[in-house]
């Protein structure tokens, strides 16, 4: 029978794309919903972006919520760095989950589990209230954890940076609609007859809702692996059931990980930060309305669309011509731009200036982190679910005070 690369056709014939040995895709289709490869990115995405949607959900209404919980500087600055924070543990988690059970179950059961805070977050009535539904909303954010896993079992290295870019991105513009979405919401809410104390909690059942949608889309339809889900091929034989100890030992006793985290933190966690402001900073630094910090707070997340795959597709390119070591590079040269651009955005004054920055900070921020997508799946194929969430712990500093350190509250 003839053979292709070491697979025979009669093999590859049963997929939509073709396929390597371990019939993983070689190409990345991106229009395609095909399955196994490109359904389940198209599953994995819109999943992490109802979880950003609703992560993030709050922040571009902090100006009304501030008002009406009589929230302090302390106060929204504790909420935010909670939101983040609050996915250490279930990251670590859902890494020995997806080494365990498969990302498609693991990822499903978290954002099914995560949904209630979003909801609960509408009664919330104290700052300790707040703090605690925007803790346990985080937790969804774990879910990066299983979509870069996914992506890494469907994808070959040669398209992986890609595809882990590409799905990473259009998931973390979630956050970004939500900057623009919310006060939209908000405002439809509140002309149809709703106090502004009370639009902003209905307000909450948008993202909530569609996170739960999302999780039983992705339990329905999706599939593991290319060749089936975790459990049939265990029960079958064809498939190692892993120990969960040893899983977790091999993947935080890799030294690469830990490195690849250093590097990582000062990309991601730079994002979740301005993710948490950028429109609270807007509004109370260049005195704009509601929607239109919203606006330009978007930009921010929205520029996720194009970034990351470009990030994941340079790692890729540079893979090709010089190795791991041009998956590095590229990687070192793209964050050390970003960060320039970063203290470059906090020195400015003008409101023109610094959205033309933020932009071009956003780019190169995401692109970094796209490229930290390329050399993630080579740190430990063994325990690859675990060394991602060991990516995402490194930066947690919350940053609230800006310009003149002081907050404006109105109406």
């Amino acid at each position: 029978m003839a053979s292709t690369n070491g697979v025979s056709e009669f093999e590859t014939r049963k997929f939509a794309l073709p396929v390597d040995a371990e019939h993983k895709a070689t190409v990345f289709s991106i229009f395609s919903v095909k399955k196994p490869h490109m359904r389940a990115f198209h599953l994995c995405w819109i999943q992490f972006f109802s979880c950003f949607l609703s992560t993030f959900a709050a922040p571009p209404l902090l100006p009304i919520i501030r008002d009406n919980l009589n929230l302090t500087q302390i106060d929204i600055g504790n909420a935010g760095v909670g939101s983040v924070s609050g996915a250490i543990f279930a990251r670590v988690v859902m890494g020995t989950a997806c080494d365990l059970v498969g990302p498609r179950l693991a990822s499903a059961t978290l954002t099914l589990l995560t949904a209630p805070a979003v909801y609960l977050s509408a009664i919330a009535t104290t700052a300790p209230h707040f703090f605690v539904m925007r803790f346990f909303t985080g937790f969804a954010l774990a879910t990066f954890v299983s979509t870069q896993y996914w992506m890494s079992s469907m994808f070959s290295p040669a398209v992986v940076g890609l595809a882990n870019g590409q799905s990473a991105g259009w998931g973390n513009l979630g956050g970004g609609v939500a900057q623009l979405v919310m006060p939209l919401v908000y405002n439809a809410i509140r002309k149809s007859g709703s106090t502004n104390f009370s639009a902003w909690r209905i307000a909450f059942f948008i993202p909530g809702l569609f996170q739960m949608f999302s999780a039983f889309a992705v339990m329905l339809f999706g599939q593991d692996l290319p060749d089936g889900n975790f459990h049939q091929l265990q029960k079958s034989g064809e498939m190692h059931k892993d120990n969960a100890s040893k899983v977790l030992y091999h993947g935080v006793t890799n030294y690469r990980s830990w490195i690849t985290a250093l590097g990582y933190g000062f990309c991601f966690g730079v994002e979740l930060a301005v993710n948490n402001i950028v429109a609270y900073y807007f509004y109370d630094r260049f005195n704009l309305n509601l929607n239109l910090a919203g606006i330009v707070g978007a930009t921010f997340g929205l520029v996720n669309i194009f970034s990351r795959p470009i990030g994941g597709g340079l790692s890729d390119f540079m893979a090709k011509k010089y190795g791991m070591r041009g998956r590095l590079w590229g990687w070192w040269i793209v964050q050390t731009l970003s960060g320039v651009m970063c203290i470059a955005m906090g020195l400015l004054d003008t409101l023109s200036a610094t959205i033309v920055v933020m932009i071009i900070f956003s780019i190169f921020v995401q692109a970094a982190e796209g490229l930290t997508f390329g050399v993630v799946p080579f740190v430990s194929r063994r325990s690859m679910g675990v060394c991602f969430p060991v990516l995402k712990q490194m930066l947690r500093k919350k940053t609230t005070t800006y310009g003149n350190g002081t907050l404006r509250s109105r109406s």
